[in-house]
């Protein structure tokens, strides 16, 4: 056994939160990764692009999930540029905050994000006519090469 692990379970056991915190293991946010509703349409190193759609009172939205090593959680909102061939699709997220959740268990952040679309583009997401994803949020950018 590791002996820094052994350290925090002994200060665990003595009411240190930091060490209780560091042994944590989060079945629930590894749970949520494990069981993603949807369609994988997009991967790369960065992590995973997952989608389904939905329509509520005439709009069209896209729930996408992002599986990434990094913390994906803005106050500002983020946006996905669709890139094809010929054109680039930009589109705003429906949500102004957008938070993530950890997994200390696959050392994974699951971020939850909706888009309103309209049905061209939900057209060119279903028969993944793009060539890529590009997923901005701050100042970063995250890349995901379409799944054929």
């Amino acid at each position: 056994m590791n002996i820094l692990r052994k350290k925090d379970e002994i200060l665990a056991a003595l009411g240190n939160i930091r060490a209780m915190e560091r042994l944590h293991v989060d079945t629930h946010t590894e749970e949520k990764i494990k069981n993603i509703s949807g369609i994988k349409i997009a991967e790369s190193k960065q992590g995973q692009f997952w989608l389904n759609f939905q329509e509520l009172n005439g709009f069209l939205f896209m729930n996408s999930t992002i599986l990434s090593y990094i913390n994906l959680k803005t106050s500002r909102g983020a946006k996905i540029i669709l890139l094809t061939k010929e054109y680039e699709i930009e589109i705003d997220s429906d949500e102004i905050e957008i938070e993530s959740d950890f997994s200390n268990v696959s050392n994974t952040w699951i971020t939850k994000v909706s888009f309103v679309i309209d049905i061209k583009e939900r057209e060119i997401i279903e028969n993944r006519n793009f060539e890529e994803i590009e997923y901005q949020f701050k100042k970063e950018k995250l890349r995901f090469f379409a799944k054929k």
